[in-house]
């Protein structure tokens, strides 16, 4: 997206957006719902991203109850959907923030009135910075960003010093072999000599890290735990510039073990103890269904809590084909859901004029995709035929989000009661 573009932004649902219906001229999103679709009805062109308005709600409440049963804070990590929108929303159901990872995303979350963002990455560049400069003359916008590295400091320095501002910085930890951040105590302390350099133009408000380049629970705890002790030394050692301090990490698939590690951090101040979980609002039935059922049967908190978390993502498509026994031909492919990790699931069938839809046979299953054909095994009894319309659950959201400008927003009934804008 180009820099203008991102200025005095306003969705809009336009008649030629892949998935939506005929519309005789554009509309907002929120005049959706006057526009009578249903899904059912075939008012939207298939395929179709779409977007369950009731499982949204009850993913909403779930994690923030979670998150607050720690005494934790919520910063959703925005790149997932990049919907404005749908930022409105987790930050009016209590996020602290939302989680970017470039310049430009955090621009798109001001200019649709995000008023806090932790850029989980280092800042880099001159018209990067450049950027984060301009939205940091908004006395109402707060901004972090991370650092590993003393020349990451200078920089940060140089360029905001002599703009009369001051950006505030996370030390960012990461295990060997991982990706970004501090590797040893040795690479530790260049970076706080740079950072006592660097004055008021580079503020130290806390650690960082991202547990999710580890897959084994013993060595993402070890992470955590020298996260929590190089902030208890550092607020010792007088060096943090924000009150409260702020201790962050956790992705989609390990943020009760970062909830439970970083709640005993103990640094004789106030602390704000941020997780950061994307996938939650939409979840999967995939890799973070799979991630979440070892939260549901280990974590106390989640244990108590009414109903986990639900996928709310569906992406539905028409049988165009049925070529030869045993196999369907779906007008679905690599541009409409992710595949890489795990290949869409048949959950839904659906032929027009029925009364409601009907669970997909369990042995239905999607062998290979093209870009705008999935393969689907089928039995030569399943009754499928051309027109029919299924609905496939996925894996991976932030891929799925990426491949749509707009997605419906429907509810238990099928109707389209709001349209989702997405700014990738």
């Amino acid at each position: 997206m180009s820099e203008a573009s991102t200025a005095g932004m306003a969705d809009v649902v336009s008649p030629l957006d892949k998935g939506l219906g005929a519309l005789s001229a554009p509309c907002a999103p929120q005049d959706a719902a006057a526009q009578g679709w249903n899904l059912l009805r075939e008012d939207l062109g298939l395929p179709a991203a779409v977007l369950s308005q009731s499982r949204l709600a009850h993913n909403l409440a779930w994690m923030q109850r979670f998150v607050d049963a720690y005494g934790a804070k919520l910063a959703p990590h925005g790149k997932t959907t990049m919907a404005p929108r749908l930022f409105r929303q987790q930050i009016d159901a209590g996020a602290w923030g939302i989680t970017l990872a470039t310049a430009q995303q955090t621009r798109v979350a001001h200019a649709h009135g995000v008023r806090r963002v932790l850029m989980a990455n280092q800042l880099i560049g001159r018209r990067n910075m450049a950027a984060v400069a301009e939205l940091l003359a908004d006395p109402g916008f707060e901004f972090f960003c991370l650092v590993d590295c003393a020349e990451q400091v200078e920089q940060l320095a140089a360029f905001f010093g002599a703009a009369g501002q001051s950006v505030q910085v996370l030390i960012e930890l990461g295990p060997p072999g991982g990706r970004t951040g501090v590797r040893s105590d040795a690479q530790m302390q260049p970076l706080l000599d740079a950072l006592a350099r660097a004055g008021v133009a580079v503020r130290l408000a806390g650690i960082e890290v991202y547990e999710g380049v580890l897959k084994e629970e013993d060595a993402i705890r070890t992470l955590l735990r020298r996260a929590v002790l190089w902030l208890e030394r550092l607020a010792s050692d007088g060096r943090l510039q924000r009150s409260p301090a702020v201790l962050t990490g956790a992705g989609s698939a390990w943020y009760d073990v970062v909830a439970q590690e970083f709640g005993k951090a103990d640094i004789g101040g106030a602390l704000d103890l941020v997780l950061r979980p994307g996938c939650y609002l939409t979840h999967d039935a995939g890799i973070y269904q799979a991630a979440q059922q070892r939260i549901d049967q280990t974590n106390p908190v989640a244990q108590q809590m009414r109903a986990s978390l639900l996928p709310a993502l569906q992406v539905w498509a028409y049988v165009q084909s049925l070529p030869e026994p045993g196999r369907a031909i779906v007008a679905l492919g690599k541009r409409d859901t992710a595949f890489e990790a795990v290949p869409p699931r048949p959950a839904l069938r659906y032929r027009p004029g029925d009364a409601a839809p009907v669970a997909a046979p369990p042995h239905w299953e999607v062998t290979a995709m093209m870009d705008q054909h999935a393969f689907l095994k089928v039995a030569e009894d399943d009754g499928l035929r051309v027109g029919d319309m299924l609905a496939f659950d996925i894996s991976h959201p932030c891929l799925t989000f990426d491949k749509w400008r707009q997605m419906a927003v429907v509810n238990d009934s099928y109707d389209v009661v709001d349209v989702i804008a997405t700014y990738f």
